[in-house]
């Protein structure tokens, strides 16, 4: 038997205020693999014109991006519904966190929405009171401002971490240099700092190689590191040429 898996949530931003603002909600939600987008009475109306510069090609988003007359009618044939905001404005309801609602979500096999305020003041007592669950973002309560695009990408990237979203690709690091590889290009610059009368005054003399020592063997060399290096103090070290030859 295939194993079922729940939709992804509906995105539903109620009374936008800025095209702007749709452009950028709809940015984050592409990012982390989210396409369905429903507003409930834009202010400036829609298309708006502002949206797509700023969704920085998240143009899918936009373009299947539905209009309703209201927060009920957007979430009609939805089973879950989820309202984000900082205060629980009086409604006795359920809250939770972004990463537990996404865990939720992905827990139940039905369509989920959730939605978001406008900018300005978010969302009102009645909107929170048709939602099932209220998702509050841990927040400094001394700075509790969150833009809209911000508020969307928070929730979208905890849903994402259920899904599989590529990651990014892993590179290959070099293994560190064997210690004698490593000690060989600290005793070669020694020796070159020691030549050209770096260690100065003497007696801060064992201070200061300890920590070049301490420097050198902090990045975890690899042995093409180590060689490109000894080439480069091999390049210092030799004589100059006369500006007359």
């Amino acid at each position: 038997m295939a194993e079922t898996i729940a939709p992804p949530p509906v995105i539903v931003l109620v009374r936008p205020q800025l095209g702007e603002n749709i452009g950028k909600a709809a940015r984050a939600m592409l990012n982390f693999g989210l396409t369905e987008l429903r507003l409930v009475t834009p202010r400036d109306g829609w298309p708006n014109p502002s949206a797509g510069p700023a969704a920085s090609g998240a143009d899918i988003v936009l373009e299947r991006a539905q209009v309703f007359d209201s927060v009920a009618a957007a979430v009609a044939d939805c089973a879950q519904v989820y309202a984000t905001t900082v205060r629980k404005r009086g409604v006795t309801k359920p809250v939770v966190t972004p990463a537990q609602a996404a865990v939720d979500i992905h827990g139940a096999l039905t369509r989920a929405a959730i939605l978001f305020g406008p900018e300005r003041a978010g969302l009102e007592t009645d909107d929170v009171a048709l939602a099932r669950t209220i998702i509050t973002v841990p927040i400094n309560p001394d700075f509790a401002s969150l833009n809209l695009a911000q508020a969307v990408i928070l929730v979208a990237y905890e849903w994402s971490k259920g899904v599989a979203l590529a990651s990014p690709p892993e590179i290959e690091m070099p293994p560190p240099a064997p210690h004698e590889e490593l000690e060989g290009m600290i005793e070669q610059l020694d020796a070159m700092l020691s030549a050209a009368g770096y260690f100065f005054p003497p007696d801060r003399t064992v201070t200061t190689k300890r920590t070049l020592r301490t420097l050198l063997t902090k990045p975890g060399w690899s042995t093409q590191e180590v060689r490109t290096m000894r080439g480069v103090l091999s390049t210092l070290d030799r004589p100059r040429p006369s500006r007359g030859g």
